[in-house]
């Protein structure tokens, strides 16, 4: 995303803008009621890297057909493998 393209909003801004979730969305699972008490914004700790790397089509596909944010997905994906599997540190 282009920074251009990020904006910020006030928490009123946001409230008046219910009814704007893409039409197609599927709803999400309930939230806890104490949920927003400990809720924490979290942002990436590191920049990303442009590069071109090449998928099959059916699980580049797959990843798209769930809508926006499928390379997001795809970087979270790798990153649970990477955590999983990456050498641990030697005492």
């Amino acid at each position: 995303m282009k920074k251009k393209n990020i904006t910020s909003i006030s928490l009123e801004e946001a409230k008046k803008k219910k009814g704007k979730t893409r039409k197609d969305a599927p709803p999400g699972p309930p939230l806890p009621d104490d949920f927003w008490k400990y809720a924490k914004v979290v942002c990436p700790d590191r920049p990303k890297k442009t590069t071109t790397i090449r998928f099959d089509a059916d699980i580049l596909d797959w990843f798209k057909a769930q809508g926006r944010g499928y390379q997001t997905r795809m970087n979270a994906v790798l990153r649970s493998y990477y955590e999983a599997h990456k050498p641990t540190p030697k005492s």
